[in-house]
């Protein structure tokens, strides 16, 4: 074969792996820790009777979508916890079977970062989406 073909589908296919790579690559991967020092102050302040919340109580909606449909999450806080999600619009392509176990894993990690449930990754995605929009509306500011 000749030697500039070998080299064009070698970088034709370095291009579709990094391309896939950067449209996978998740927001936890992203986050930088926090500072030591704002770390410190937080430890201060909770010594001291002094407690910034994270997050107002109360319940938010949330929505994510991509190419595939959208999902739309309601999130319920109280003291500072996630005490309840669920999913309140499925828009998806695919059924809300691949994804029903999410809201419980964001109440047990208290995070938006759920597990990518495999070939359900445009589902997870949105959800996703749909968990941290409503965090960021109830977030103190």
């Amino acid at each position: 074969m000749n030697k500039k073909w070998v080299a064009l589908c070698s970088t034709a296919i370095g291009a579709m792996y990094a391309a896939g790579y950067f449209a996978t690559e998740t927001q936890a991967t992203i986050q930088q820790p926090q500072p030591r020092q704002q770390l410190q102050a937080q430890v201060t302040q909770a010594k001291s009777g002094q407690t910034n919340r994270m997050y107002k109580e109360g319940t938010y909606t949330g929505t994510g979508s991509n190419r595939r449909g959208s999902i739309e999450a309601t999130v319920t806080i109280k003291n500072d916890r996630i005490t309840d999600v669920e999913i309140s619009h499925f828009a998806m392509h695919y059924t809300i079977d691949d994804v029903e176990g999410l809201p419980q894993e964001v109440v047990q990690k208290q995070s938006a970062q759920v597990q990518n449930v495999s070939g359900a990754t445009y589902s997870t995605q949105a959800f996703k989406d749909a968990i941290q929009d409503a965090l960021s509306q109830a977030r103190n500011a």
